[in-house]
Parts: structure tokens; C-alpha cells; sequence
């Protein structure tokens, strides 16, 4: 049988006595040992011309207006000027990173996921930033919330309503959105089986009365009670894409959703408006899996996303807070009340506790699946 180059190289290197390792793999750009991403500190929002020629990444995320806004703003770009062949899959799902790490079958280059597991999962499903590639100088402060991962976008999770039919009167805080009696209608809540995003039990605790600064360590059976009160009224939503569809529909009355599902709807022509009582910042993050085949080239797909530019455009395709402090979007009335960013929001938030649920999210998520399921 004909040898192989690879067989070939292999059986010359023994019979020399010497050990050959880069010089017996295939040759081409798209090798990671072979990429050349040039000299000096990275910048963010640049990449070497035509550097990543022959390489393939992917790039998953949530779909929708953000995958759009992302693939618009900067994953296309960067394609343009890396020489790089970008493939986007998604949704992101939290168990197929885990499945590809675990049975190092690794085909997720770049993943968009939550701050809450790139935390919890930095260094076992995540590899370290490679920070000689990706220029972190640019973010916003207290917006890294760890070594593996850089915040893709800022937004939050908010109650909107519809104001068609509530009129003068709106709910104007989070007990009013338990209260069916007052504000009659149907509700939308995330319904994940096996996930849980922060947010939805601490809502249910504030609207039962405990106090902002008690509200950690989250007793799971008072705030399911408190949902109980509500969930023959509770569409329970699985995706972004499904919980904006129920408010464009006119399904529910109320619903507690992402700020960016939200603008979507209402900008679709939705009768909504948002409550800003209490709202909860959030964030997801960029990361890049362990095993993943070219981690020089997905460093450097991160440190273009993180560009001004970049940024910039991302917001005003979106209504989401860019990650860059020079990131100057242009937006019109309805986006920019949307962002999360300015001071009015910032006074009236509730800061979520991440290290609590990147701590507790498992026992938290296997609970409210059974809830779910009852």
C-alpha cells in the first residue's frame, strides 16, 4: 500500500534518529501553528490582511436581530480582511459545548454564551485569553467577569407591557406584574428545561416583598411559590425569538424578556413599552472553547469583534450597549432608549449577584426544570 506524505515523513524522521513534529503536519495557512498574526500589542477591532487565509472557524451565538447585527458588524468584516471562511451555527446550547469539550470533538470556534457559565465553566469548557491577541484596554469597567471570556454586548432583562391595555395606568413594578388581579392578561416567562438564566426568581422574590439587599441567598421554594400565584396566566418562552413573537402577537400582556427582544417587537409595531423599575443588567460573553482547533485565529476573531467600529455598528443594529468606551453608535429616539448604558438606567437597576449563580446555577436550573414539569 503507498505511504501517506504524512507516513512518508514519519518514516524518514525515524530512520534519521531525529523527532519531526510542525515540519510532518500540513503545510497551508490554515494550520494553527502557522498562522501569523504579525508583531506589537493587539489593538481591538484589527487583524493582519489576509493573515487567516485557508482557515475555518465557527461563530455561534442566539440568532435573531443580535446574530444579525453580530455577523453585519463585525463577523463579515472580519472575514473580509483576515481571509478567514467564518461558518455560524447556533443557538448556543450550554450541554453541546459541554458534549464537544468532553469528547474532544470540538466544532464551535468562537461561542457567544452567558457570563454566568464562561464564569463557571473558565478553564474546564473555556480555554484562558490569550490577552497577546485580544485587547481588553477598551471595556467598559466591571464588565469582565473572567479570564476566558469578554462581554459581547450589555443589555438586560426587563418587564414590558402593553400599553394599549393598560393605558394611563401600567404596572410600575415587579409585585404589578403578579398581580393579575389589578393588571389582568397573560404573562411570558423564560421556561428553559435544564437552564435558567438569572433574573426570573429574583423578579418573583422582589414582587413578594424581601428586600433588594436580601434577596441573596435566593430561597427557590418562596420565589416558585410566588410564581404559582401567576402560572395559569404564564406563557412560558424557550427562545429569544419565541418570547418576541408572543409579544408581536398579542399572545401575552406582559411579558419579562430581553431589552433587545423587546425594542425588536416594538419596533415591529408591537404596543409595548418597557418598566424600568428594577431592572437587571445582564451580559453575555465571547468564548473560546478548549479543543478548539485554531485558537490563535478564534483569539483573533474576538479581539476584531471588540473593535470601536465594530461596536458601534452592533448597537445601532440591535438597540444593544456596546463593549467599547470609544464605540460612539448613532441611534435614533426608540434604539436609544433602549440602551442600558446611560445613567438613568443605572440608578434604577438591581444588580444581579453572578458569582452567586455561577456558584449555585446547576441546583437552581435542576430545580425549576421539575417546577416547570409539575
Amino acid at each position: 500500500m503507498p505511504m501517506s506524505p504524512a507516513a512518508r515523513c514519519v518514516s524518514a524522521a525515524l530512520a534519521a534518529g531525529v523527532l519531526l513534529t510542525a515540519a510532518c503536519s500540513p503545510a497551508g495557512p490554515g494550520n494553527a501553528a502557522d498562522v501569523d498574526l504579525g508583531s506589537g500589542p493587539p489593538q481591538a477591532g484589527t487583524v493582519k490582511k489576509d493573515a487567516l487565509k485557508g482557515v475555518t472557524l465557527t461563530f455561534v451565538s442566539y440568532g435573531g436581530i443580535f446574530q444579525d447585527g453580530q455577523t453585519k458588524a463585525a463577523i463579515e468584516p472580519f472575514a473580509q480582511q483576515s481571509g478567514a471562511k467564518v461558518l455560524q451555527d447556533g443557538p448556543t446550547e450550554n450541554s453541546k459545548i459541554k458534549a464537544q469539550v468532553d469528547t474532544k470533538n470540538v466544532t464551535w470556534d468562537v461561542v457567544d454564551s452567558t457570563n454566568v457559565f464562561t464564569a463557571k465553566n473558565c478553564g474546564k469548557l473555556f480555554m484562558p485569553l490569550d490577552t497577546s491577541i485580544v485587547d481588553i484596554s477598551k471595556l467598559p469597567a466591571g464588565t469582565k467577569t473572567d479570564d476566558c471570556s469578554v462581554p459581547a454586548m450589555g443589555y438586560g432583562l426587563i418587564v414590558v407591557y402593553n400599553t394599549k391595555k393598560y393605558g394611563a395606568n401600567p404596572p410600575k413594578t415587579w409585585a404589578d406584574f403578579y398581580d393579575t388581579a389589578k393588571f389582568p392578561g397573560k404573562r411570558a416567562i423564560e421556561g428553559v428545561p435544564g437552564e435558567l438564566d438569572p433574573g426570573v426568581l429574583e423578579g418573583a422574590l422582589l414582587a413578594d416583598g424581601v428586600a433588594p439587599n436580601a434577596i441573596y441567598p435566593i430561597d427557590l421554594d418562596r420565589a416558585m411559590a410566588k410564581m404559582n400565584t401567576i402560572r395559569k396566566d404564564t406563557i412560558f418562552w424557550t427562545t429569544g425569538a419565541q418570547s418576541q413573537q408572543l409579544i408581536e402577537s398579542g399572545q401575552v400582556d406582559m411579558a419579562l424578556v430581553w431589552s433587545g427582544r423587546a425594542y425588536s417587537a416594538v419596533k415591529n409595531g408591537a404596543p409595548f413599552a418597557p418598566m424600568w423599575n428594577q431592572w437587571m443588567p445582564e451580559a453575555d460573553t465571547i468564548a473560546v472553547p478548549v479543543g478548539a482547533k485554531n485558537p490563535k485565529a478564534s483569539m483573533a476573531l474576538i479581539n476584531f469583534y471588540l473593535g470601536a467600529q465594530q461596536q458601534a455598528k452592533l448597537a445601532e443594529l440591535t438597540s444593544y450597549s456596546p463593549i467599547n468606551v470609544d464605540a460612539k453608535p448613532q441611534l435614533d429616539d426608540l434604539a436609544r432608549s433602549y440602551l442600558t448604558t446611560t445613567p438613568e438606567r443605572d440608578k434604577d437597576k438591581f444588580p444581579l449577584d453572578l458569582g452567586y449563580w455561577a456558584e449555585h446555577q446547576e441546583e437552581i436550573a435542576a430545580k425549576y426544570t421539575t417546577w416547570l414539569a409539575g
